[in-house]
C-alpha cells in the first residue's frame, strides 16, 4: 500500500495516456511516433517479459528483481527530465530520438519488475482477501491521483513547453523513488518454484501450461482483444490535440477527469467486492468502450468529449482489477513468474495496434481507426464467455 500510494503521486506526472503522448507531440512528434511510443509502453515492456522469466522464475527471492527494475525506472525518468532541462540547446530529432531511447528503457524496467511483483503480491495476499485488496488498493491509488491531478494540471497550465515536462518528470522521478521504499520492508516469502533448465525446457514447459489450463489461451485471447482499451487514451489526447487544439489547460483536465472515474470505480468496486465477478467486470468494460467509440463517432467535436476522459478512467481501472485478479487466479505459487511472463509477451496485439494505429490516423483519419477499434472490442466479448471465470 505504501508503493501503491506513492507510485499513485507519481503517475500523473509521468501518465504514459496523457503526458507522454502529450509530450511527445509538444516535441515535434507526429501520429506514428504517438502510435510507435504507445507500442513501446504497451507492449515493450510485456514482451520483455517473455525473455525475463526464465532467470527471475528459478529464484525463490525475487525482492532484489524487483526494487532493480523500480531503480532503472526512476533513474529514466530523471534523465527525462534533465532532457528537457536542456532541450533549448538541443535539435528536434536528437530530442525526439533520446524520448524514444528513454522511454524504451522505462518499459523495460517496468516488464522486469513486474515479473517479480505478482509473484510477490501473489504469496503475499491470501486467495479470498484479494479482491478487496485489489479494489482498496484501486481507491488508495485514486486518491493519490486524484491529490497529484491537481498539481499536474496546475504546473501544465502556469508553465510552458519545455519547462513544463522538466518539472514533471523531476517531480515523478523522486516520488517513485520514494514508493520504492515500501519494498524494501517486504518480508519475501519462499515457496518451491517449478524449476527450468534453460530456453528450450522453458518453451516446453509453456506448452505443457497451454495443455493443461484451458483457461490460458482464452486468457491470452481476452488480454489480446479487450486489452487494446489501455492504448484508447493516448489516440484520444491525439485526437483532442489534432481535431480540437487542446492544449496545456485541456490536458490537464482530460488527466483530472481520468482519475475521477478511477477513484469512482475503485471506490465502487471496493464496496462490492464480495458479490462482484470478474467475468461480469470485462462483459461491462467491452460495454462502455464500445459506447465511448460510437460517441466520438456518432457526435465528432462534441463538448462533451472530455467527459470521454471519465468514461474512459471506469474502464481503465475495469480493466486492470479484472485481468489482475484473474491472472492470480489462474495460476499458483509455482508457476506465477511463468504466466506473468507469458501474460506479458501475450498481450500482441495492443502494440501491435498502437504501432498501426499512428499509422492508420496517419493516412485515412480517426474514424477508420476508431471503427476498427470497435470491431476489436466486439470481438472481445466472444472470449470473455470463453474464459468463464466465475470468480
Amino acid at each position: 500500500m505504501w508503493h501503491a500510494t506513492f507510485l499513485a503521486l507519481a503517475k500523473n506526472f509521468m501518465d504514459i495516456n496523457t503526458i507522454i503522448p502529450a509530450m511527445m507531440i509538444d516535441a515535434g512528434g507526429e501520429s506514428i511516433h504517438v502510435g510507435v511510443l504507445t507500442a513501446i509502453l504497451i507492449g515493450g515492456g510485456r514482451l520483455s517479459q517473455l525473455v525475463f522469466a526464465p532467470l527471475i522464475n528459478n529464484r525463490s527471492h525475487k525482492k532484489t528483481f524487483l526494487l532493480s527494475g523500480i531503480n532503472l525506472r526512476f533513474i529514466t525518468l530523471g534523465l527525462v527530465a534533465f532532457l528537457f532541462l536542456f532541450s533549448p540547446d538541443l535539435s528536434t530529432n536528437v530530442i525526439l530520438i533520446s524520448i524514444f531511447i528513454l522511454i524504451t528503457i522505462f518499459a523495460f524496467g517496468g516488464g522486469f519488475a513486474t515479473i517479480s511483483y505478482t509473484d510477490i503480491l501473489g504469496k503475499s495476499i491470501l486467495q479470498n482477501r484479494r479482491k478487496k485488496f485489489f479494489s482498496l488498493k484501486q481507491v488508495i491509488s485514486s486518491l493519490g491521483l486524484l491529490i497529484s491531478a491537481f498539481a499536474v494540471r496546475r504546473i501544465l497550465r502556469n508553465s510552458i513547453y519545455p519547462d513544463n515536462y522538466s518539472i514533471l518528470f523531476f517531480i515523478a522521478t523522486g516520488l517513485l523513488a520514494l514508493a520504492s521504499l515500501g519494498f524494501w520492508k517486504i518480508k519475501e516469502v519462499q515457496t518451491e518454484q517449478i524449476q527450468i533448465a534453460g530456453l528450450k525446457d522453458y518453451y516446453n514447459k509453456i506448452k505443457s501450461e497451454f495443455k493443461s489450463n484451458q483457461r490460458l489461451a482464452h486468457y491470452l485471447f481476452v488480454i489480446n482483444t479487450q486489452g487494446i482499451v489501455l492504448t484508447l487514451m493516448p489516440f484520444l489526447i491525439l485526437y483532442g490535440k489534432k481535431q480540437l487544439g487542446a492544449g496545456g489547460a485541456e490536458i490537464g483536465n482530460y488527466l483530472f477527469l481520468k482519475v475521477v472515474g478511477g477513484v469512482i470505480t475503485g471506490s465502487i468496486m471496493y464496496y462490492f467486492a464480495r458479490e462482484a465477478r470478474y467475468h461480469y467486470i470485462l462483459y461491462l468494460t467491452s460495454a462502455i468502450t464500445i459506447l465511448i467509440l460510437g460517441s466520438i463517432l456518432g457526435l465528432p467535436g462534441s463538448l462533451l468529449f472530455p467527459f470521454i476522459f471519465l468514461i474512459a478512467g471506469f474502464i481503465n481501472a475495469f480493466h486492470k482489477i479484472s485481468i489482475q485478479g484473474i491472472l492470480l487466479e489462474v495460476t499458483n505459487d509455482k508457476n506465477r513468474a511463468i504466466y506473468t511472463g507469458l501474460a506479458g509477451a501475450g498481450k500482441i496485439l495492443p502494440a501491435v495496434f498502437s504501432l498501426v494505429g499512428g499509422w492508420i490516423v496517419e493516412q485515412y483519419g480517426f474514424k477508420l481507426f476508431f471503427l476498427i477499434f470497435l470491431g476489436i472490442m466486439a470481438l472481445s466479448f466472444y472470449f470473455i464467455y470463453r474464459l468463464n471465470c466465475q470468480k
